[in-house]
């Protein structure tokens, strides 16, 4: 196991990465450190052929807490009175949820305690999250001034208006059960059965052409930006394109003939 200070990394036999944010004593909060580690973490695996899927998960009693207010504060000096510092801040935050989004790897969330702010923004940037019914979810930025503009951006192409508004509107926790009802995550179960109801999401994501998996994912959130007839056109040239890659042959040649296919991902 390779591991840093506030974010551990390991990867098993069937290709999925866990991450694991760490920084316990900040209720893994998204300071610059660990941005700029989460950043590196999905570029690499995005890169790496070993990796097959992607598990992030966290250790302590909050899976993120979101900004790290104190490190937003300090900000505050600076003689701009930190709006730089806030640029720059937010720019590297926007730009990890969007390197979840773009990895052409499966990003599943799993997720214990509270996620508050960027930190439900994290989840809800993620492609699947499965949580402990005892998590609960918040964007509580009105609490103390502050929309939770950005986290809105994910939430928002999470679940439906209404109930992104009533999150962001009110800042109250909305529990894993009325989560999963409203689309942030995929399920909530009992504590002692979420890792291995995530792995077996995840080993079972992993048994699929690597090559299929991205081609999908990088389709899936291309399409969904564009008009309808728009999204066929695209959606039918990924197609073409995936129907001539060696792996659909393989598949549907598998199929047919009712034996394993033997995937090259490519």
């Amino acid at each position: 196991m390779q591991t840093t200070d506030i974010l551990l990394h390991d990867l098993d036999d069937n290709g999925i990465l866990r991450l694991t944010l760490n920084d316990v004593g900040r209720r893994n909060a998204l300071s610059e450190a660990m941005l700029t580690r989460l950043g590196t973490a999905f570029a690499d695996a995005g890169a790496n052929p070993s990796v097959r899927v992607i598990i992030l998960a966290a250790n302590g009693p909050a899976f993120c807490a979101g900004h790290d207010l104190k490190e937003m504060t300090a900000g505050r000096a600076a003689p701009d009175h930190g709006k730089a510092y806030f640029t720059k801040v937010l720019a590297q935050c926007s730009g990890v949820m969007q390197s979840i989004v773009n990895c052409p790897k499966p990003v599943i969330a799993q997720v214990t305690g509270v996620a508050t702010a960027a930190g439900c923004q994290l989840v809800a940037s993620c492609d699947l999250a499965i949580a402990s019914d005892t998590a609960q979810f918040s964007t509580p930025g009105v609490h103390i001034g502050l929309f939770c503009s950005t986290p809105m951006v994910a939430l928002s192409r999470n679940v439906g208006n209404k109930h992104a508004m009533e999150m962001l509107l009110t800042g109250d926790m909305t529990p894993a059960s009325r989560a999963a009802e409203i689309g942030v995550i995929n399920r909530a179960v009992a504590p002692d059965t979420l890792q291995e109801i995530t792995m077996e999401m995840a080993r079972k994501i992993a048994s699929k052409s690597s090559m299929t998996l991205a081609t999908g994912k990088r389709a899936f959130y291309a399409q969904r930006e564009m008009p309808l007839s728009e999204a066929y056109d695209y959606a039918s040239g990924v197609m073409v394109n995936n129907m001539l890659a060696h792996d659909a042959e393989e598949g549907i040649g598998a199929f047919i003939e009712k034996r394993a296919p033997q995937w090259q991902d490519h």
